[in-house]
């Protein structure tokens, strides 16, 4: 995927208000959403006054967070957790090539804390039953460094924040499911966004690029893929200078070509726009399974920028069911997401 051969300049996600997600959205604004024509993508505005400054704090921070020292990052990775907990870099393979990615690094973690905040990972009855499947269950590790003192109050409150939102798309998804597929079972989706202790967070930080990376191919940037999430909601990409110091962030993008594209339903690469002040949610293949292919997940990738010196850093939370849910007819949550892994790391 060296380069972009096909773009549908007119496909432009949907774009609703929070408000009007909130007191539901028509069947022609849903089918336009979701339907088997669209993008899959809707961008969602309007959203809480706290949105703004949480997320400027969180995606910088994922700047400070990857040049921290080695030493320090190391205490934050956990290796029985396939690196799903905590930090990862270089621990994820590249889709064209199977090497491991190091253009980019990771800090995930688990979301339960938005349904109790006492939590950092699964409920108890959950963790004793699955106690083999340590990327979900494995408790939280966070930063202790003075440069991080708010980190985690932060992702904490801009994850929530982002599930909330979550819980209202995911409302407009079941109204759309429900009307194409008798099977479906009433409000699935809200349930599972409101209720499940899986649900996981990843801050992303594409580091600058290198003279050797600029010649490579877009797919090494991270490869197209499906998230194995039933909803995925992400921010805007925050752009850094890095050169003038980890926290000197740009107003904008440096590079038109750095970003999210998508695959449409025709097979055409599409580049997403997604503005600094909204939320985008997509859907991923859980909810695909789940739906018995009446819903379907988005293939996308990422390409970062070629600029020296640009970070670009954001955030994905992934709306997924408790392990024990059943996705097919033979797989629960666990399972699934297990086979799934196991081919990625």
């Amino acid at each position: 995927m060296d380069t972009i051969t096909t773009m549908a300049i007119n496909d432009v996600p949907v774009s609703v208000s929070l408000d009007q997600l909130q007191h539901g959205i028509d069947n022609e604004t849903l089918e336009k959403a979701f339907g088997p024509t669209s993008l899959g993508i809707i961008i969602v505005r309007n959203l809480p006054h706290e949105f703004q400054s949480l997320r400027q704090r969180v995606l910088t921070s994922a700047s400070i967070l990857a040049n921290l020292d080695q030493e320090e990052l190391e205490k934050l990775e956990c290796e029985e957790a396939l690196w799903l907990v905590g930090w990862s870099r270089g621990r994820e393979k590249l889709a064209t090539s199977s090497l491991p990615d190091f253009k980019k690094g990771s800090f995930y973690m688990n979301c339960a804390f938005h349904k109790d905040s006492k939590l950092e990972g699964p409920e108890p009855k959950l963790t004793k039953k699955y106690p083999n499947y340590k990327p979900y269950t494995a408790p939280n590790i966070w930063p202790h460094n003075d440069a991080l003192k708010y980190f985690e109050r932060d992702c904490k409150a801009l994850c929530s924040l982002i599930i909330d939102v979550a819980g209202s798309v995911a409302r407009a998804c079941d109204k759309y499911i429900e009307r194409i597929y008798q099977d479906y079972e009433q409000n699935y989706l809200q349930k599972i966004v409101q209720n499940s202790t899986c649900t996981k967070a990843r801050l992303l930080h594409y580091f600058p690029m290198t003279e050797e990376d600029s010649s490579e191919s877009l797919d090494d940037w991270c490869g197209e893929h499906l998230d194995h999430s039933c909803l995925t909601g992400l921010t805007s990409a925050l752009f850094l200078d890095e050169s003038k110091g980890l926290t000197h962030t740009l107003e904008s993008s440096p590079d038109p070509q750095a970003g999210l594209y998508i695959k449409n339903r025709d097979n055409e690469i599409v580049k997403v726009n997604i503005p600094a002040d909204c939320l985008a949610f997509q859907s991923g293949s859980a909810l695909q399974e789940i739906s018995k292919g009446k819903f379907k997940a988005v293939p996308h990738y990422v390409r970062g920028t070629k600029k020296p010196h640009i970070a670009r850093n954001t955030l994905a939370v992934f709306c997924q069911p408790n392990l024990d849910a059943m996705i097919n007819e033979k797989e629960d949550f666990a399972e699934y997401s297990e086979r799934i892994l196991r081919n990625n790391h």
